[in-house]
């Protein structure tokens, strides 16, 4: 007898939802649609070269350690070396403070795995990270969202959420998605001690903060809570785990990530992950250190910068050009995104059937508020495409706008 299958899925499963971006790449495979939908690299500037050479060394010289299993933490060397780059970066930690992930999706994921019950509270921006949203919601978790301004959370709205005790609070203060909104220095000391204050554990999530066009970097929440607890040296043993990505720096199809946090949150993160796919590709974690361990990607990261500083000011400025005065949107200094936000009324999901006939698409930004909301918002991304197709789109996305705007 064929069965139900649906009568078999754990309840689980109801909270689960395909990727509102992943359904609009299916939609713009088409080569005359331009996409500001993904939050894809440019592939043009992919390191093929730098990477083929290396595959080359590796399977000439280490292909034993390569195409074996490895441990579930990660490929040693691999996390040394990010160990030392977070060093440089202020946040002292050692290879026990690092577990390798298969993406920082995967991470999300094991961050749910190991932290959350049915029922918690977890704090969140509004809107927030799709990704993160989709990752937890199978674990049954309840959001509680934090007011923010164009300079992050709001401190007061933050503090009166933590009084409460929920279970975690996560953010992305660097470029965020969806918004691009970045903490200023002041807004990153108060999170941090806010949640140090009230016992949460903080989730930093930082796959664009290398990504950075204008402006001074900053420091991460994880350097800050180290200094705040005096770990200037040694090990991190503090409030923050922290996450981010080999993909927007080097290439995402190598599906490769990591997370620095407490040794034992990630000893245990790791158990999880064992359940999960026993270690992240050796042979990609190989690669992600040959290509790195001399110092390349710092040197790719400044041609990254460069071809996206040109390609946000093109969209920015096409978009002053031609969008109808009344529409509103950020203005990041790094990262993927700009957040544009239509008059009350008006239907972002709606209006991206008009935009698909002009063959012109965006991700919808009500999917990016985990209590509903924010139907009249969108999100444009300007890494993937080249000028003079960002300057095509934004036009074709203008007569739309022009048309069928309330």
């Amino acid at each position: 007898m064929q069965p139900n299958w649906s009568s078999h899925y754990a309840n689980r499963t109801n909270r689960m939802k395909g990727s509102a971006i992943r359904e609009l790449l299916k939609l713009t495979e088409r080569p005359e649609v331009i996409s500001f939908g993904g939050g894809m690299p440019a592939p043009e500037i992919f390191p093929v070269d730098e990477v083929g050479k290396a595959c080359d060394r590796i399977l000439k010289n280490f292909s034993d350690k390569a195409l074996q299993y490895g441990t579930t933490e990660g490929y040693n060397p691999l996390r040394e070396m990010l160990a030392s780059d977070a060093k440089k970066r202020g946040l002292s930690c050692d290879i026990d403070n690092i577990l390798i992930t298969s993406g920082s999706q995967q991470a999300l994921d094991l961050l749910g795995k190991v932290f959350i019950d049915p029922g918690d509270k977890i704090l969140v921006e509004n809107p927030t990270y799709l990704g993160t949203l989709q990752a937890w919601n199978s674990y049954e978790c309840d959001y509680v969202t934090v007011k923010s301004d164009e300079f992050g959370i709001l401190p007061d709205s933050l503090e009166e959420e933590l009084k409460k005790k929920p279970k975690l609070l996560y953010v992305i203060p660097n470029f965020q998605n969806p918004t691009g909104i970045s903490f200023t220095l002041e807004r990153r000391k108060k999170v941090v001690e806010l949640a140090d204050k009230y016992g949460v554990p903080l989730i930093e999530d930082d796959p664009y903060g290398r990504l950075r066009y204008d402006g001074v970097d900053l420091p991460s929440l994880a350097q800050l809570d180290s200094e705040l607890r005096g770990q200037t040296n040694g090990q991190y043993n503090g409030n923050v785990i922290y996450l981010s990505t080999f993909s927007k720096i080097l290439a995402p199809g190598i599906r490769l990530a990591w997370v620095i946090g407490p040794a034992e949150a990630v000893s245990k993160m790791a158990q999880a992950k064992q359940g999960v796919d026993l270690n992240t590709s050796t042979l990609n974690q190989l690669i992600a250190y040959e290509v790195g361990k001399d110092g390349f990607i710092d040197k790719h990261i400044e041609v990254i910068r460069r071809v996206y500083h040109e390609r946000r000011d093109v969209m920015m400025d096409a978009m002053v050009e031609h969008f109808p005065q009344k529409i509103e949107w950020t203005h990041p200094e790094g990262g993927l995104f700009i957040w544009v936000t239509l008059p009350e009324g008006n239907d972002a999901a709606k209006l991206m059937v008009e935009a698909l006939k002009e063959n012109v698409a965006y991700v919808p930004g009500g999917s990016f508020h985990p209590l509903g909301g924010g139907d009249n918002t969108m999100r444009l991304n300007f890494s993937f495409s080249n000028p003079q197709t960002i300057n095509e789109g934004i036009g074709r996305l203008a007569r739309v706008l022009k048309t069928h705007l309330k």
